[in-house]
C-alpha cells in the first residue's frame, strides 16, 4: 500500500473510527484501524466485535492495498505530524513508513486478512431524521441509562419507531426519561441500542442540525448513516420494562418552576451532600413557593424561591444528582412538576407541549 492524504482529514478519520477500536485485548488486531486503499479514497475502520464505525477521505493512491495499524499509535503519531500531506506505504515484510515533511516514522502493521470482517447486517432503511433532532434526543435521555449489567436491556436505550413518530426511552431504576419527535418511518420496530453507541454517534454527529441521518434496523443490528460515517452496532436483547405503567396518571400537586433558579437552589444546598455523606433533600412544595432543606454532618441548608404551586402542599425527599440531572436535562426556562404524593414518582414536563417527560423517584426519609 502507498498512498498520500491531506493530514487534517486523516486525522479526523482516526479519531472517528477509534471510537469502536478495543483499548486492550488478547488480540492485538482489535487495537487497530483497517485502512484500505482503493481507487481515489482511504478507508479506515474500527470494530471491537460489538460496533463498527467505518468512514472514507480522499487519498491519493499509488498502490492500493490494505493493512491494519494500532490506532493509539497511529493517532498519538498523525496528531504530532506537521500540517500538511501524509504519506503511508507498506513494504511487503509489514514494515510501514508513515512521513510528513522530513518527520519520518516506521512501524510494524498487522495484516488486514487478520481483522475481524464486519457482519452483513441486513439491516433495512427505516427512516431518515434530521441530526438537531436525533441529537437532541440522544443528549436529553442518555443521562438516565443504567450502569447495572445486571439488566443489560436498561444499559440501552429504548427506541420504538412507528410511522409517524420516534420516542427514545431511558431509565434506571430512579429515573426515567422518554423524548418522543415526529418522524416518517418506513416501518415500524422496537429496539434497544447500547448506550456506547448512541454516545459515539451523538459524537459524530456533523454540526449542520438540517444534515439528513439515516437509519436501518432489525432485530439484530442497527446502522447510523450520516456525513461520510457508518456506525454499525448489535442490538441489546431481553426485555426492556413496560414503561408506560410506572408513569403516574394522574397528580394531586401540580408546581411551575423556573428552571434555572430551583438548579442554582439545588447547587447551593447540595454543598453539604458528599459521596459519604449522600441525605436527601428535604422540599416542601407549598402555596407560592418551593422550600429546600438539607441536614449533613457538614451543616444545614434551608433555601427558597417563589413559585406557582396548584393543588395539596406536600413535602419530598430527592437525591439531588437524580433532580439535578432531569432540571439540567429539560433545557427550558420553565418546567411543570406533577405529584402524586410524597412517595409517588414525580413528573417534570416542559410547561406547554410534549418535548420530553422525566420520573424521579423520591427518597423515602429514615424517620418516615
Amino acid at each position: 500500500m502507498n498512498i498520500i492524504c491531506d493530514k487534517t482529514l486523516l486525522s479526523a478519520a482516526i479519531d472517528g473510527v477509534s471510537k469502536a477500536v478495543t483499548l486492550r485485548s488478547t488480540i492485538p488486531v482489535l487495537e487497530g484501524i483497517l485502512l484500505k486503499a482503493e481507487g481515489f479514497q482511504l478507508t479506515l475502520t474500527g470494530y471491537d466485535l460489538e460496533m463498527g464505525i467505518v468512514t472514507t477521505i480522499e487519498a491519493n493512491v499509488k498502490e492500493p492495498g490494505e493493512i491494519v495499524l494500532n490506532a493509539k499509535l497511529l493517532s498519538s503519531m498523525i496528531s504530532r505530524m506537521p500540517a500538511g500531506q501524509i504519506t503511508i506505504q507498506s513494504a511487503d515484510n509489514g514494515k510501514t513508513t508513515i512521513q510528513s515533511g522530513v518527520a519520518q516514522f516506521e512501524i510494524q502493521s498487522m495484516s488486514a486478512t487478520d481483522f475481524p470482517e464486519l457482519p452483513n447486517t441486513g439491516a433495512e432503511e427505516t427512516l431518515t431524521i434530521k441530526t438537531g433532532v436525533l441529537r437532541d434526543m440522544i443528549d436529553r435521555t442518555l443521562y438516565a441509562v443504567s450502569q447495572d449489567e445486571k439488566k443489560p436491556a436498561h444499559t440501552g436505550e429504548l427506541f420504538e419507531i412507528e410511522p409517524d413518530k420516534m420516542t427514545i426511552v431511558a431509565l434506571d431504576g430512579y429515573r426515567l426519561a422518554i423524548v418522543e419527535r415526529p418522524v416518517t418511518a418506513v416501518k415500524d420496530i422496537r429496539i434497544i441500542v447500547p448506550s456506547k453507541t448512541m454516545t459515539e454517534v451523538s459524537h459524530l454527529l456533523p454540526n449542520d442540525d438540517e444534515e439528513p441521518v439515516h437509519i436501518c434496523a432489525n432485530r439484530r443490528y442497527v446502522v447510523f448513516m450520516t456525513a461520510g460515517y457508518t456506525i454499525m452496532s448489535r442490538l441489546i436483547e431481553g426485555e426492556f420494562l413496560n414503561y408506560h405503567n410506572v408513569i403516574p396518571a394522574g397528580s394531586r400537586t401540580r408546581v411551575t418552576i423556573d428552571t434555572k433558579e430551583f438548579i442554582e437552589t439545588i447547587e447551593r444546598a447540595s454543598l453539604i451532600i458528599t459521596e459519604r455523606l449522600k441525605n436527601p433533600l428535604r422540599i416542601t412544595f407549598t402555596e407560592g413557593k418551593v422550600v429546600v432543606r438539607c441536614q449533613t454532618n457538614l451543616g444545614r441548608v434551608v433555601d427558597e424561591f417563589n413559585a406557582e404551586c396548584e393543588g395539596d402542599e406536600v413535602e419530598i425527599g430527592f437525591n439531588n444528582r437524580y433532580l439535578l440531572d432531569a432540571l439540567r436535562n429539560a433545557r427550558t426556562e420553565k418546567v411543570r412538576m406533577e405529584i402524586s404524593g410524597p412517595l409517588s414518582p414525580v413528573k417534570v414536563l416542559p410547561v406547554e407541549g410534549n418535548d420530553f417527560l422525566y420520573l424521579v423517584l423520591p427518597v423515602r426519609f429514615k424517620n418516615d
